[in-house]
Order: structure tokens, then C-alpha cells, then sequence
């Protein structure tokens, strides 16, 4: 299309207005401006779209074919940049984000409930599955950023910034009474039942490759989907768990289970975030994230 868009842009106006006047008046220009403007339209598409009358200027049927579509496309225009405004002021919006129940229940959740409180018409979308589930969601654009734990394979397009750590536990129940106490060797665990995230899970890969450097071949008799679940199984003696220590902490406080103690305690992980390198967030996703990078002082006590 050769056509000037602020000649369509000028057509609109006349129309609107019914006087070549009203519309410069309107755009802020002069009235010779908008007849010039409406000569050249005319002249682009051959056809004459206007016509004098006592009342003013009329469109010939050409013109009010064309005043249809140009209606059209030109409102539509403007409520996009309404809504670009909306989401710019945060009264209009969505937020894709990928967790894991761990990162979901454990950090990302107060924050949640804050920004919808600050901002309840911004939608928020949560995409919930293990770390390396939010990757792939990540690198395919399907999410704006992650909350992810580590160990994860880093990729050369992925930003992580860590926000905080989590440690890892191995909890019982009254069944296993006589080894409260007592500080174990990770051998004893080839003699436990133990029950463990699924395989798909940086926690999981986690607990095999550091439980293997100290001789223990993690091999599960239950294996689940999510971390609370392991804590009602272990809460029905179905085994020795394997769990980030928040998931237990209340049980662990009413002495509902007890924490095995070992030689060497499991290194701690981290929380953090990721997201695409160079992918421009919308306003609604970068308040998300500068809430949480301001720290807020969220409390996740009642969770």
C-alpha cells in the first residue's frame, strides 16, 4: 500500500466531523492541511470520495465504502493503544509464570497474592510442573519467567538470579523410632524403605547424584508427583522420605516425624528465577519481578 496512513488517519476525522474545519481543529492543523491531504487521498485511489452540499461535505458511495473499513481498522487502532495503556498502568494484563509445587507453595505464592492484591485485574497465569518442565515452557516462550530449584542444566540463553536457598531432609515417622537420635552413615539407607519425588524433578536428580557420591544408590519403593504427598505417606509409615524441610516443618515441630540426622548433612539448594535473555517482559510481568527483587518482606508463616 503506497497510500499515506495520515491521509486515512485525516479521512477518519473529516467524516467524523462532517467539515474540513472541525477535523483540523481536532488534529491540530491547519484547515488548507486537511484539504491538501484529502486532494492527494483522492487522487491515490483514483475516485472521488467527497462531495459540497449547502450542509456541508457528503460522501459519494465511494467514500462511504471506504469510510467503513477505515472506522474499522482506525477504532480498533486507538483501543489498542487504550489497552496498551491499561497495561501499562497495570489495570489490564497477564502474568505467565512456571513453578513447581516446592517453588510455588515455598516462595513464589505470597508473592502472588500480594501483586493480586495490589493489581486484581491483571490475570495470572501459572504453568505448574518440575524444573526442567519450566525450562522447556521457558525456551519455548510459553511462559514470561520461572521459579526454578537447583541443580538445573544452564543454557546459554537463560538468565538465573537466585533469591534464596531451601534445604533438603530426610524425615520418618513412629515406625522407625529407634533411629531417632542417632547420628547414620548414608548406608542405612539401603536398608529403609524410602520414598522419593519422580525422576523428572531437579530435586529428585538432586537427592540420586549427591546420595551416589556418598555410596548410596537411590533406589525408591514408592516414587510420587509431589513433595506433600511423600509427607502423607511418610505420616502413614509407609516409609523414609525424602523432602525439602519446609514440607515437614510443622510436623517436625508437633513431633509428628523426626528428622534423621546423618554424618554429613545434604548441601543446601537455591531458589531462584529465570528467564529469557533479551525477551522484553510486559509491564505486568517486570512489577512481578520487582517486587520480588525488593524482597517486600513476605512472610510465608501461614502457608
Amino acid at each position: 500500500m503506497d497510500t499515506n496512513l495520515e491521509y486515512y488517519k485525516i479521512f477518519y476525522y473529516v467524516v467524523k466531523y462532517g467539515r474540513f474545519t472541525k477535523a483540523a481543529e481536532k488534529l491540530c492543523i491547519t484547515q488548507p492541511a486537511v484539504s491538501q491531504a484529502m486532494k492527494h487521498l483522492e487522487e491515490d485511489l483514483s475516485t472521488t470520495l467527497f462531495y459540497r452540499t449547502q450542509k456541508g461535505m457528503r460522501l459519494t458511495r465511494e467514500g462511504e465504502e471506504l469510510y467503513t473499513y477505515i472506522k474499522q481498522g482506525y477504532e480498533y487502532m486507538m483501543m489498542g493503544e487504550e489497552k496498551i495503556k491499561e497495561m501499562r498502568d497495570l489495570s489490564h494484563g497477564e502474568i505467565r509464570i512456571g513453578a513447581s509445587d516446592m517453588t510455588l507453595q515455598f516462595f513464589l505464592l505470597p508473592y502472588l497474592e500480594q501483586f493480586h492484591q495490589q493489581y486484581p485485574k491483571v490475570k495470572i497465569a501459572v504453568t505448574n510442573g518440575p524444573t526442567p518442565d519450566t525450562i522447556r515452557q521457558l525456551l519455548s516462550s510459553n511462559i514470561d519467567f520461572g521459579v526454578v530449584s537447583t541443580p538445573f542444566e544452564m543454557r546459554e540463553e537463560i538468565d538465573f538470579q537466585e533469591t534464596s536457598q531451601i534445604e533438603d531432609v530426610i524425615v520418618a515417622g513412629s515406625r522407625f523410632l529407634d533411629l531417632k537420635g542417632k547420628v547414620h552413615s548414608y548406608g542405612i539407607l539401603n536398608e529403609l524403605p524410602m520414598i522419593c519425588l519422580e525422576e523428572n524433578t531437579s530435586s529428585r536428580g538432586f537427592a540420586d547424584r549427591y546420595l551416589l557420591e556418598n555410596g548410596v544408590e537411590l533406589r525408591p519403593e514408592i516414587e510420587l508427583a509431589t513433595s506433600d504427598m511423600i509427607v502423607q505417606f511418610v505420616l502413614r509409615n509407609l516409609g523414609v522420605g525424602i523432602v525439602m524441610k519446609d514440607f515437614v516443618r510443622k510436623y517436625l515441630e508437633e513431633d509428628q516425624l523426626f528428622e534423621l540426622k546423618f554424618e554429613k548433612p545434604f548441601p543446601k539448594r537455591k531458589i531462584g528465577m529465570i528467564q529469557k535473555k533479551k525477551h522484553p517482559l510486559s509491564s505486568a510481568a517486570s512489577k512481578f519481578l520487582e517486587m520480588i527483587e525488593e524482597g517486600e518482606n513476605i512472610s510465608t508463616d501461614n502457608i
